[in-house]
């Protein structure tokens, strides 16, 4: 008898052991499926939210391509928010008699053809910047489909952009007549400031008393000028350098206010400052 209670035993510890594992099995089954029930119900609700964002985006983007079908220069003069920024030196487009006639500056005909013909996938959402399409090329507003920003450049700007720059130089100081683009022309209270880019991101500094002309020698140069970014909205910085004494010059592109300045000007000597003065952006 011994021996069968023993293999009887054995029987029964196996048995238990399979019945708990069989149990183990089925709570981690129902929690897996409550957890994939709920994952599903979250995803199926952030859908529908984005769902919902997408049709009122793309209505606004088929607008924007039904009017570039068509050519329609009145109406997607309504649809621009100005001024639009042109590449400097061009001057912005200020207001809407003006986008009618400086329209084929800005929208050539493979712009044109490009808006129009592009499809719903080639309009992404970028957070609080907006909808672009392909690669930024053109912005507009994700709640209304305004048109902010048009990156491209049409043959007839890049020709522009050369002529006035050439022009530009022919009424500088000596001192200045070389460098690569022109970046800012700044007028604060009491000075009339000059920023170009000399090379590849380096950056000259000029400056003259309010109302003292470009052609005439300036009061200071500094030629050691770097960028730098405060975030991700534009806004922006430059540093010039003349021994202990350090330029900052602030270009605010994102303001929290409306009446957020162009410009800062910070004069700093041993890390104190010595002048703190807003400007204005200067495009005529």
């Amino acid at each position: 008898m011994k021996p069968l209670k023993l293999t009887y035993a054995v029987f029964l510890l196996l048995f238990l052991a399979c019945n708990q594992t069989d149990n183990s099995k089925a709570v981690t089954t129902n929690d897996t499926l409550h957890n994939t029930n709920t994952e599903t119900n979250q995803n199926i609700e952030n859908k529908v939210q984005e769902e919902k964002l997408k049709e009122d985006v793309i209505a606004g983007i088929n607008n924007i391509i039904e009017l570039f079908n068509n050519k329609d220069v009145d109406k997607i003069s309504n649809i621009i928010s100005y001024p639009l920024q042109r590449e400097y030196p061009i001057p912005s487009i200020k207001n809407k008699e003006e986008f009618k006639l400086r329209f084929n500056e800005v929208f050539d005909q493979y712009l044109i053809d490009k808006i129009a013909n592009s499809k719903i996938e080639q309009w992404s959402e970028v957070g609080w910047r907006g909808i672009m399409l392909d690669n930024g090329d053109l912005w507009i507003t994700s709640s209304d489909g305004i048109i902010t920003t048009v990156n491209y450049q049409s043959d007839i700007e890049k020709k522009l952009i050369i002529d006035l720059i050439e022009k530009d130089k022919a009424n500088l100081h000596v001192s200045l007549k070389i460098f690569e683009s022109p970046t800012y022309r700044i007028k604060t209270k009491t000075s009339l400031i000059r920023i170009d880019e000399v090379s590849e991101n380096v950056y000259r500094f000029a400056s003259w008393k309010k109302n003292e002309k470009e052609s005439s020698k300036p009061d200071i140069i500094m030629s050691n000028g770097v960028v730098e970014y405060d975030g991700t909205g534009g806004n922006h910085y430059i540093i010039f350098e003349d021994g202990s004494t350090k330029y900052k010059v602030y270009r605010f592109i994102m303001g929290a206010e409306e009446d957020t300045p162009d410009f800062t000007v910070e004069i700093e000597k041993d890390e104190k400052t010595l002048l703190t003065e807003d400007g204005t952006l200067v495009l005529e």
